[in-house]
């Protein structure tokens, strides 16, 4: 296509048309494969504990603030590295956040006690909370209307991939090599951070949103080769009757104002709510089957992989069915889903840990849709130019509430689990009558039509 006849909204039209091929699959994979160590490292801190707690002879409260630490950098990263994404790109931001994770995780490997495995958890964190919101957006920005929920959460499913990895690997990693080498295998995107920049380009929708129209269809152009392996297989016709593309800087009004402001307090109530619960108990629970329960090393770790299995598997299911669905109803049902669990297990008194199991396992079931939903539901509600930033402030109330569950678990632990399971499903239950009736629907809309 000429640069004469290049538009904003020629760029958005074109990105429409392409039929889903062996490029996306292989893109969604090399971004995907980040998002992966990105959960790894996230989680290993909650394997390592059951090790660390009789080694460095820390405090409940010691505990919760070193899970803390890193969604304290986390916090920090994901508002800060979203705004950069706004100015200098999703990619080139996006390979910095791998390249932190990397570095930092091997440091973790080194660390010689509690005050430098803090130290090094934060700045990790600064990564660590850029990498997700980003490469979401990215993501997002080349995803069709018609089928996005499936084609960014199938991609979000590595999320909790990543996880279930984390808890398998643990399994024999952590008893039989130490918890230094989980930190070791959490160094291995270094690799990626040098190869992502060459194998995957720049956003056509952000560079189209910036004006910069010239590297849009240059970029476009180079996919277009591809999927139609230069011309052999004929392209759709360019879709019609675009929604009018808005050239602008990023602005907090696009967050806060008019139609944008209930949006936005609404799917930050269900970030911070699914962070609260999903993290608050999950990076628990092998610490508690260990010490409350007094479960043996090796079968806290697997309980803990039995509850990230059953997790996937509620994610799997959300991914194949949200476009059907929809992401209001879905969202609904499963925040009433995980309320339900923990609402009956906080009524049990003195609970056995396979009761205990069972119903965070349940609770888990329904909560991961939410938690990888969120990254499909909140770029769809902001335009182009302020969409990193939009998804990256929304992800800092994520850091928020998973620094302040954690702690607050090992706060409530002295008046009895009960009154863990209880406060957590009485905020779940907030949230899903929340969503129903603030959430708008998005699926099936053009990014554009949702947000211009």
């Amino acid at each position: 296509m000429s640069e004469t006849a290049v538009t904003a909204e020629s760029i958005v039209a074109r990105i429409e048309r392409l039929p889903v091929t062996s490029w996306h699959v292989r893109m969604r994979i090399i971004v995907g494969s980040a998002t992966f160590f990105d959960a790894f490292d996230a989680l290993t801190i909650a394997v390592v504990l059951p090790v660390l707690i009789g080694l460095w002879h820390m405090t409940p409260g010691q505990i919760g603030f070193l899970i803390s630490s890193g969604y304290i950098g986390q916090l920090i990263g994901s508002i800060g590295l979203g705004w950069l994404a706004e100015r200098y790109g999703r990619l080139r931001v996006l390979t910095w956040t791998v390249a932190i994770i990397a570095v930092l995780s091997l440091a973790c490997a080194f660390a010689w006690d509690y005050n430098s495995l803090f130290a090094f958890r934060f700045i990790q964190g600064l990564g660590l909370g850029g990498e997700v919101p980003i490469a979401a957006t990215y993501i997002n920005e080349f995803a069709k209307a018609q089928r996005r929920g499936q084609f960014v959460l199938i991609y979000q499913t590595i999320f909790p991939v990543g996880i279930l990895a984390t808890s398998l690997l643990a399994v024999w990693v952590v008893p039989d090599l130490g918890w230094q080498w989980m930190f070791v295998s959490g160094a291995l995107p270094a690799i990626l951070a040098i190869y992502m920049r060459r194998a995957i380009p720049e956003s056509p929708r952000w560079l189209a949103s910036k004006g910069r129209l010239a590297e849009a269809d240059r970029v476009l152009s180079e996919i277009e080769a591809q999927v139609s392996q230069n011309g052999a297989v004929p392209l759709p016709p360019l879709l019609l009757d675009m929604p009018r593309v808005v050239v602008a800087e990023a602005s907090w009004r696009d967050l806060l104002g008019g139609m944008y402001l209930s949006r936005t307090l609404a799917v930050w109530v269900m970030w911070f709510c699914a962070a609260f619960v999903g993290y608050g108990i999950t990076a628990w629970m092998p610490a508690i089957y260990r010490t409350v329960f007094k479960l043996p090393l090796d079968v806290s770790l697997q309980y803990g992989l039995i509850t990230t299995a059953i997790g996937f598997v509620g994610a799997a299911i959300a991914a194949l069915s949200i476009d059907r669905i929809g992401r209001k109803t879905l969202f609904t049902v499963a925040l009433a889903g995980a309320a339900a669990s923990l609402l009956l297990l906080s009524t049990i008194t003195n609970p056995t840990a396979e009761q205990v199991l069972t119903h965070i396992s349940i609770a888990y079931f329904f909560v991961s849709p939410i938690n990888l939903g969120v990254y499909l539901y909140t770029p769809e509600l902001y335009p182009t130019r302020v969409r990193a930033l939009a998804v990256g402030t929304a992800t800092a109330w994520l850091r928020l509430a998973s620094m302040i569950g954690p702690t607050t678990v090992g706060f409530l632990i002295a008046s009895g689990l009960q009154s863990v399971f209880l406060s957590f499903g009485l905020m779940v239950l907030i949230t899903a009558i929340i969503t129903w009736f603030f959430a708008i629907e998005t699926k099936k809309r053009l990014l554009e039509q949702v947000s211009p």
